[in-house]
């Protein structure tokens, strides 16, 4: 039933979610262990955070009702409705990566500090990213029925189940599920600032910032292999390493393969901490406003081709 066999860790991830989630709830944690037990369900929901990401470019069942439910099953780990994740993601950074276009543009905080820039794009980047979405749920009506009719199920599951965890016990409600869940929102939104910060849009593999330590991104589902995952969006994760292996890494810039993704952390937000290109240039930032991505001039030809191909519930 699974597409790929390799889709067996994600499930364990999913299910280690749910296991510590309920740990804490029935056992309440105190002292360290009970912080690090929240740690470490922050991690994890980033970690289903990821799943949400992959799962909107391929569908990991081969039957459409179980790429239903399964979506149901990620939006409640992650936090929110995974198809809201499509639209901005999908049609909007992919098509205009880095562009006035894409809301996820890493040109939208300027902060001397760099430090900064990493913290405050989710709250940058965000207005844009509801406004977009919320013109093209007006905008598409009968086209996108049955991404909405998902979206709607999703909704509906994701806030019934955290109304009702806050009207249980509101305490553990936001230990437990509020905190991992908004940090998981945070982080896949944050990501895209390494993974594209200072890189140039306009070259064939220099465009992405990749993470190749194999930690991460045994971790993460091979995530830190973005720039084939621009290139090849539907590809799925557990045949990046290999392709990034043949297509990017006889030619991309050395500085955009990082071996470790805390090495990068430490030299691009603490020390030196200085906002530069991937090859060590001054960069740059200029800040403009939106262009609109939702009724670009070939909207009508290709966005439901797009819609289709992100969402597993069409699948």
């Amino acid at each position: 039933m699974l597409r790929y066999r390799a889709d067996i860790r994600t499930l364990g991830i999913l299910c280690a979610y749910a296991a510590l989630v309920a740990l804490q709830w029935a056992l309440v944690p105190s002292g360290v262990l009970g912080v690090a037990l929240i740690l470490t369900t922050c991690f994890v929901s980033w970690e289903c955070a990821v799943i949400a990401h992959n799962t909107v470019h391929t569908p990991v069942f081969t039957r459409r009702w179980m790429n239903k439910l399964f979506q149901i099953w990620v939006s409640c780990s992650y936090g929110f409705p995974i198809s809201d994740y499509i639209p901005g993601h999908n049609l909007s950074h992919h098509r205009f990566m880095q562009l006035r276009q894409d809301v996820m543009r890493t040109s939208k905080v300027n902060f001397r500090w760099n430090l900064l820039n990493l913290l405050f794009f989710f709250p940058a980047v965000t207005p844009g990213i509801l406004r977009g979405n919320g013109l093209y749920k007006k905008l598409m009506g009968e086209r996108a029925r049955a991404w909405k009719r998902q979206l709607i199920l999703e909704s509906v599951v994701v806030w019934s189940i955290k109304i009702g965890a806050v009207a249980l016990d509101w305490r553990k409600a936001v230990l437990y599920l509020i905190i991992p869940h908004v940090c998981a929102n945070n982080g896949i939104v944050a990501i895209n600032f390494l993974q594209h910060d200072g890189c140039d849009e306009n070259h064939p593999v220099n465009h992405s910032r990749n993470f190749v330590g194999p930690v991460l991104n045994f971790l993460a589902l091979n995530n830190g292999y973005h720039g084939i995952h621009h290139e090849v969006p539907g590809l799925h994760w557990s045949l990046t390493a290999r392709a990034h292996a043949e297509k990017y890494h006889p030619t991309i810039h050395p500085a955009l393969e990082q071996p470790s993704l805390p090495v990068y952390l430490f030299r691009a937000f603490i020390y030196p901490g200085k906002r530069v290109t991937f090859d060590g240039q001054p960069y740059l930032v200029k800040r403009e406003a939106d262009l609109d991505w939702v009724q670009p001039s070939d909207r009508d030809a290709k966005v439901e081709d797009d819609v289709d191909e992100g969402a597993s519930a069409l699948a």
